[in-house]
């Protein structure tokens, strides 16, 4: 999962009490954390399902959301209004793109899909033009929309008959990317001044996203169970690289409870300590992380117009998240 971008996160209360733990720590595990996301996601292909992998992280996500937002004295909003946004936000934030890329990493390379991550400071731009006609967009920010789309055309290379990415695949990290920048749009928009503080938005948006991922989940047994002799929504396949099982459900299960969970809180601290501008720009360093991780562990090769591209990618969404001011 993809950092809020500066211009996307809700402004955080003034009374909300500091962690002790530094926040510089918190941004680096941040960046590990959410770059080996693509990483565990492929590895939990093995065994699962992409459904099966998105719909157990979101519900492992949410139960520690859930409990952390519990020990810390929160409570879940209780406004039909901010519930039927959070319906949007749970869809947009947490089941499309969660769905999309284990989806995309069965076509691509997690080093891959972690660059197609890589779009959502740009297409929160887009939406800010479209949902948020009142901000005034600087025209860097304009020019960083253009570079970015040439820097995903290096990675797609058109041009090419062979060598190139599977073009379904990284379309579909590329779209899961711009659901990002339209939740946190979205959330700006619709639910920016509904912030409680704490985990309450985050823990109630992953509690939307499981109930979505649960009738996803059964609709999709229904469809395809019989087809891969699945007993059940949750029934596991054998392991594809001959291993057991278990390590493919460890990894989405780490997934969930650290990366979707645990995350979303250390996010939250970082932009209350920090500030929303240091915050978002863990999204520079997800790419990175999960390029080394997929060359190194799993041994996956990119060819240099990827690198090329992901490297045009990544400095327009720099140029996009620069402050203006010193």
């Amino acid at each position: 999962m993809t950092a809020p971008t500066r211009a996307a996160v809700p402004s955080v209360p003034a009374t909300m009490k500091a962690t002790r733990v530094p926040w510089q720590l918190k941004f680096t595990a941040l960046a590990f954390i959410w770059g080996s996301s693509f990483l565990l996601m492929k590895v939990g292909l093995r065994s699962l399902a992409p459904l099966q992998i998105s719909g157990l992280r979101i519900l492992s996500g949410a139960v520690v959301l859930l409990i952390l937002l519990t020990a810390s004295g929160g409570r879940l909003p209780r406004q039909r209004r901010v519930w039927g946004h959070l319906m949007v936000t749970g869809f947009f934030l947490g089941s499309l793109p969660f769905s999309l890329f284990a989806l995309g990493e069965q076509r691509i390379s997690s080093a891959l899909a972690g660059i197609g991550n890589s779009i959502t400071p740009i297409a929160t731009v887009m939406f800010s033009l479209l949902l948020l006609p009142v901000d005034k967009i600087a025209p860097r920010k304009i020019i960083g929309v253009l570079i970015g789309f040439l820097g995903v055309l290096v990675i797609m290379q058109p041009w090419a008959s062979l060598g190139r990415p599977d073009l379904l695949g990284f379309a579909m990290t590329l779209v899961a990317g711009t659901s990002y920048g339209l939740g946190w749009i979205y959330t700006k928009r619709f639910l920016g001044r509904a912030d409680f503080g704490g985990l309450t938005l985050p823990a109630a948006q992953m509690l939307t996203s499981a109930a979505q991922m649960l009738v996803a989940l059964t609709i999709w047994w229904l469809i395809q169970g019989t087809h891969l002799s699945l007993a059940a929504p949750w029934s596991l396949h054998a392991n594809t690289s001959g291993g057991s099982v278990l390590v493919p459900l460890l990894a989405v299960l780490a997934l969930g409870v650290v990366g979707t969970g645990i995350a979303m809180s250390f996010q939250y601290d970082v932009v209350r300590q920090a500030g929303p501008t240091v915050g978002s720009s863990v999204t520079y360093l997800i790419p990175l992380v999960s390029v080394a991780l997929g060359v190194l562990v799993l041994g996956e090769r990119l060819a240099w117009p990827q690198f090329a591209g992901a490297a045009v990618v990544l400095g327009a969404a720099v140029l996009i998240g620069r402050s203006s001011s010193r």
